[in-house]
């Protein structure tokens, strides 16, 4: 694993200006299919103030499962889950959410349902500085992938903020048409200050960036990447993915 320049990620906390270091978290947790002890552990290890998930439970007590591991890794439910097709947003309590929606995106006939869970939440209190954030997984089709990058970057644009912070399961190395789209508009927060492992499929083999945490302009990115000090026996044992996290500074007010 490339460590880059950081030894540690910043923790968080409120500056005396008024700005917020927030931890952010991108996993796919293979419809928790996998261990949801490891899962959980995984998570909770990471300290992260928002989580965006990809592959949450979708069906049978879909929102008992999510909840659990919710509650496993001392988190809350912001949104998504099934109602977004998969994405999902989770927590901590240092947030105050001033709203949510989950958004079904056009379904191709054949292909799977995608969406998005989206929030507007606030740190360091009511008079903090407020934040988008958009969970995504990304269709395996790459031309439906691309109208869904676009469809991102219309949700990222119409959420009435400043500041977003997107991120998730995008199917697509950085390379690839749709991954540089989106980097031709927002920070890749991996590319801007890379910390940690950076590739993140599969566990047993890390050999592909696929998952990524993304920002948009005057957001600093304060690191980003695989978290070197997770157990590889815990990483195996969660999900089919690695975790990508981020600690981002969100300027004031």
């Amino acid at each position: 694993m490339d460590s880059g320049s950081l030894t540690e990620l910043p923790n968080s906390r409120t500056e005396s200006d008024g700005s917020a270091v927030i931890r952010v978290l991108s996993y796919n947790i293979r419809s928790m299919r996998d261990s949801p002890v490891a899962l959980a552990r995984v998570m909770k290890a990471c300290a992260p103030d928002l989580v965006l998930i990809q592959e949450a439970p979708r069906f049978f007590r879909w929102r008992k499962q999510l909840a659990r591991l919710a509650r496993a890794a001392d988190l809350v439910i912001l949104s998504g889950g099934g109602s977004a097709a998969g994405p999902a947003l989770l927590c901590s309590l240092r947030a105050t959410v001033e709203r949510t929606e989950d958004v079904l995106l056009p379904l191709t006939p054949g292909l799977h349902r995608r969406g998005f869970a989206t929030a507007v939440v606030r740190f360091g209190g009511a008079q903090g500085p407020r934040l988008g954030v958009v969970s995504c997984h990304l269709s395996l089709q790459k031309d439906e992938r691309y109208a869904q990058g676009g469809m991102l970057l219309d949700r990222v644009a119409g959420m009435g903020v400043e500041h977003v912070v997107a991120g998730g399961d995008l199917n697509e190395r950085p390379g690839g048409r749709t991954f540089r789209r989106l980097a031709g508009v927002l920070t890749d927060c991996w590319a801007s200050r890379p910390w940690g492992g950076e590739y993140t499929s599969t566990p047993d083999d890390p050999h592909q960036r696929i998952d990524a945490i993304l920002a948009t302009k005057g957001i600093e990115v304060l690191g980003c990447g695989v978290p070197p000090f997770l157990d590889e026996d815990e990483l195996r044992a969660a999900t089919d993915h690695l975790p990508v996290l981020a600690a981002l500074r969100i300027p004031a007010v």
